[in-house]
This record gives structure tokens, C-alpha cells and sequence, in this order.
């Protein structure tokens, strides 16, 4: 019984410690860093069930682990079920151990996976700037905001020109000699081309609009 009793005894004593370690953790965790680590696992699920930064949680987890032992022991269940909750509990108390002590290489592990996603990304929007046709566009006009507002009204008065003259020459062409109908129908075909052309620009850039805007959106949070 005094065993026993010394064995619950030195568990909560460990618990104490740790538990004052978890909220000394948790309060000093730049927010920035509980966002970077909010949907991580940090454990295995066997260990505990816990996501993210906050290693405060886990302290519930373990003193249930304890009251579960001194049943256990008040029950004089199987030496082999003591010994398995025991061996549970202090799996669990290495592994917050551990986990006070590596959050840092955490964050630095999932901003090093952010700047790879972020990597990969620019990298496939400079493919689509290059397979788009545009691609002297974002070269030329997209180092800041003024710029790219420009370029986009540049575009929209152009298409507001071209449907100008679409709507003059459709209605030249009401008017005129068969024999003047084939040019002037080539030209109205030549204008829709432009217009077309001037339409996917305004939309390429309304695209990079949005992708330049949305870093300032995600700061201003």
C-alpha cells in the first residue's frame, strides 16, 4: 500500500512540474507562432490527442491517466494492467517533454514548408504568365499597385474603343455597296480579334490584381 501510495505520490509531483512548464510554454508563445502551428500534429495519436502550439491541454490528458492508475490500484487489477498504465503515463511525460523543448524547430519546420509552398507556386504562376501571352505584362507593370491599375484602365479604354468601332462599322455596313461588304466585314472581324485579345488582358490582369492585393489582406488581419 505504501508503494502504491508513493508511486501516485511521485506521478502528481511530476505532473506539478510539468504542468507548470506547459503554461510557462503556452504564455510565452508569439501568436504568430500559434497560428504557424495551429493545425500540426504535434504527437502521435496514441500519445496524445492535441494539435497545435498549446501544450497546456495535454495536462488534462495525464491527470486522467493518473486518477485511471489509482483506480487501478485500488481495484488490485493485474500486476501487467498496472504496469501498462504506467508505462502509458510515462511514454506521455517524455513526449511533453520533448515537446516543450522542440517547439522552435516546429515553427522553423513548418515555415520552412510554407516557403516551399510558396515557392512552388510563384513558380507555377511564372509558368501561366508565360503560357498566357502576357507575360510582358507581369514584367513590366507589376511592381506595384499604381502600375497595375494603369495598365488596367489602359486596357479598358482600349475595349471600349474596339467596341466603338465595331458598332460604327457594323453600321457602315448596313449602308454600303455589296461590293465594299467583304472589307469592311474583314475589318469588323479584325476588330473582334482585338477586342478579344484587349478582353483576356483585362482579365489577366484583374487575376494578378487580386494576387497582389491578397498578401496586403492576409497583413492587415
Amino acid at each position: 500500500m505504501r508503494n502504491t501510495n508513493q508511486l501516485i505520490h511521485q506521478l502528481k509531483q511530476q505532473l506539478n512540474t510539468l504542468e507548470r512548464d506547459a503554461l510557462n510554454h503556452d504564455q510565452q508563445l508569439p501568436s504568430q507562432q500559434k497560428k504557424m502551428l495551429q493545425d500540426i500534429e504535434r504527437f502521435n495519436s496514441q500519445l496524445f490527442i492535441q494539435q497545435g502550439a498549446q501544450l497546456t491541454p495535454c495536462i488534462q490528458q495525464l491527470k486522467k491517466d493518473i486518477v485511471q492508475l489509482e483506480k487501478q490500484l485500488s481495484l488490485k487489477l493485474d500486476i501487467k494492467i498496472i504496469e501498462l498504465s504506467c508505462q502509458r503515463i510515462q511514454d506521455r511525460f517524455t513526449a511533453l517533454r520533448r515537446a516543450l523543448v522542440t517547439t522552435n524547430i516546429n515553427v522553423k519546420t513548418a515555415e520552412q514548408k510554407r516557403a516551399n509552398n510558396r515557392a512552388r507556386y510563384a513558380k507555377k504562376q511564372q509558368q501561366q504568365h508565360a503560357d498566357s501571352g502576357f507575360a510582358w505584362i507581369a514584367n513590366n507593370v507589376m511592381k506595384n499597385s499604381h502600375q497595375i491599375y494603369q495598365e488596367l484602365n489602359k486596357h479598358l479604354n482600349w475595349a471600349t474603343t474596339f467596341e466603338q468601332k465595331i458598332a460604327e462599322m457594323e453600321t457602315k455596313l448596313a449602308n454600303c455597296h455589296s461590293a465594299d461588304k467583304i472589307t469592311i466585314q474583314n475589318e469588323i472581324l479584325s476588330l473582334h480579334r482585338r477586342l478579344g485579345k484587349c478582353r483576356q488582358a483585362i482579365s489577366y490582369i484583374e487575376d494578378r490584381i487580386q494576387m497582389f492585393e491578397r498578401p496586403n489582406r492576409n497583413t492587415n488581419r
